[in-house]
C-alpha cells in the first residue's frame, strides 16, 4: 500500500467533501444534537459509500488503457465544473434541507445516529465524493491505499462539519473550499489530457 496515495486520495477526498451537501447536513445535524453521534452515523454511511466506489473503481479498471484514461479525465473534469461553476447556494440549500428532513433532535441515541446515518447514505449516492474515489481507484489500482485514503478523508470532513462546522465555515468561507478542490481537480484533468496526448 504505497502512503504517497492514501495522502493524496486524503487531500482530494476531504478537500472535495468539505463544500458538499452532506457536509452541510452534518453541520446542521451537529449543531442540533451531539456532534459524536452525528459522526458515528456519517462514519457508518461513509463505510459503504467508499467500500462500493473502490469495487467501481476496480471494474472501470478492466477498461482498455486509453479508454480509462479518457473516462477519468472525464469524471475529473465533470467535478472540476461542478465545483466551479455550480454555485455554492444551491449546495448549501440541498444540505440543509437533507438535514431537516431527518431532523436528529432527540434524546434518544440511537435515532441521532440512524438520522445521520441516513442523511449521508441517501445524500452520498452518486455524488462528486463517490465518483471522486471511482476515478482516483481507476487511476491508481491501488484498491486498499484508495480506501484507507478517502475514507480517512471523508472521516476527517464530516468531523470537522459534526463538531465544528459552523466556526469553520466563519474562518475558511465553502466558496473558497469549494474553488480550491475545483481547481486540484482540474489540474488532474488537464494533466490526464496531458497524458493522453503525450
Amino acid at each position: 500500500m504505497s502512503a504517497g496515495v492514501v495522502v493524496t486520495v486524503f487531500a482530494l477526498v476531504a478537500a472535495a467533501e468539505l463544500p458538499d451537501k452532506t457536509m452541510i447536513a452534518t453541520v446542521v445535524m451537529g449543531s442540533r444534537s451531539r456532534p459524536v453521534l452525528v459522526w458515528l452515523g456519517a462514519a457508518g454511511a461513509f463505510l459503504i459509500h467508499v467500500a462500493l466506489a473502490v469495487a467501481a473503481g476496480r471494474a472501470i479498471g478492466l477498461l482498455p488503457h486509453e479508454a480509462l484514461e479518457i473516462v477519468v479525465t472525464s469524471l475529473f473534469f465533470a467535478g472540476a465544473v461542478l465545483l466551479l461553476v455550480v454555485p455554492e447556494r444551491r449546495a448549501k440549500a440541498r444540505g440543509e434541507k437533507e438535514a431537516d428532513e431527518l431532523d436528529p433532535v432527540t434524546t434518544k441515541p440511537w435515532k441521532v445516529v440512524s438520522a445521520a446515518f441516513g442523511v449521508v447514505l441517501v445524500g452520498e449516492l452518486g455524488d462528486l465524493t463517490e465518483l471522486l474515489i471511482v476515478n482516483l481507484e481507476g487511476r491508481y489500482h491501488e484498491p486498499w491505499a484508495v480506501f484507507v485514503g478517502a475514507y480517512a478523508g471523508l472521516l476527517a470532513a464530516s468531523a470537522a462539519g459534526a463538531f465544528g462546522g459552523r466556526a469553520l465555515l466563519r474562518v475558511l468561507p465553502l466558496d473558497w473550499i469549494r474553488r480550491a478542490g475545483g481547481l486540484a481537480l482540474l489540474g488532474f484533468a488537464a494533466y490526464g489530457i496531458y497524458a493522453l496526448v503525450a
